[in-house]
């Protein structure tokens, strides 16, 4: 059974950076695409990135895009979401979520998640 567990977050200023990690374990890691969600108080859940390896694809929400950049690590099972230029509106629990035949924004395409991790940006 595949398991995602993310860290990183926590509380930092407006225009601060973090890095998210999310470390995967139980199937075979190159066969996924990882993505980046992300859920905001009151909000429905929304797609920040994904990265597929069998391709080299990788893809952004538009409010994201040259902010936010998702890696993968191979060796180490881990993706990352390195985040700069922070904004409130980032504010919400991301989650990590994992599909073999998943691409793109919708979350209904991805078969595993994590358990979630906190960020917050204040002004």
């Amino acid at each position: 059974q595949v398991q995602l567990v993310e860290s990183g977050g926590g509380l930092v200023q407006t225009g601060g950076s973090l890095r998210l990690s999310c470390k995967f374990s139980g199937g075979t890691f190159t066969r996924y695409t990882l993505a980046w969600f992300r859920q905001a108080p009151g909000k429905s859940r929304e797609f920040v990135a994904a990265t597929r390896w069998t391709d080299g694809r990788t893809d952004y929400q538009d409010s994201v895009e040259g902010r936010f950049t998702i890696s993968r690590d191979n060796a180490w099972e881990t993706i990352y979401l390195q985040m700069r230029s922070l904004k409130p509106e980032d504010t919400a629990v991301y989650y990590c979520a994992a599909g073999t035949m998943a691409w793109g924004p919708s979350p209904t395409q991805y078969d595993f998640w994590g358990q979630g991790t906190q960020v917050t940006v204040f002004s």
